[in-house]
């Protein structure tokens, strides 16, 4: 708690996407950023509940280190497939389908990640974003901004946002 920084979620957040994954029982998780780890330690210990496995991309390659070396430290490397590799390229071409999606990259690419992902999303799952604000401008949400409009105006997705800033989409059937 208030030590491990370097671009990770708070742990109210980290509690937040743990409780997703547990409440939904979802089993196939993709994280696009992993930055150090801390979400995807949250992630997987809900993962370890559901019987399931997280898929996780980051580019930076100390960071990568860094983390797989933490998901061994907190017990959940068995639960992990972590990968060091631009996400920009991969995330087109990972196969799917999944149930849940936790973004957390490069902000102006967001809507992106949710065009590549959303044909993989099974009816039911969830993709939640960190960092979205939907009035443009505030702390840097500008991109992010662009990100609530694309992911709120599809029909079949039921998108909120906290107060915190973390928007969370559940994908209904197309009608």
């Amino acid at each position: 708690r208030g030590g491990w920084r370097d671009m990770n979620v708070p742990e109210s957040d980290g509690q937040l996407l743990h409780d997703l994954v547990v409440k939904g029982g979802y089993t196939r998780a993709l994280e696009i950023g992993t930055s150090t780890g801390r979400s995807g330690i949250w992630i997987a210990l809900a993962l370890s509940k559901t019987g399931g496995r997280l898929t996780t991309i980051d580019i930076d390659e100390g960071r990568h280190r860094e983390a797989v070396q933490n998901f061994k430290e907190a017990g959940v490397s068995t639960f992990i497939d972590a990968r060091l590799a631009d996400a920009h390229d991969l995330v087109p071409k990972l196969d799917g389908p999944f149930d849940f999606v936790f973004i957390d990259a490069d902000k102006d690419w967001y809507t992106n990640y949710a065009k590549a992902v959303i044909p993989k999303l099974a009816v039911g799952g969830c993709i939640a974003a960190h960092n979205v604000y939907p009035a443009r401008g505030r702390r840097g949400g500008g991109m992010t901004g662009d990100y609530y409009e694309y992911v709120s105006g599809l029909p079949f997705l039921e998108t909120t946002v906290t107060p915190g800033g973390v928007a969370i989409s559940y994908k209904r059937r197309e009608k």
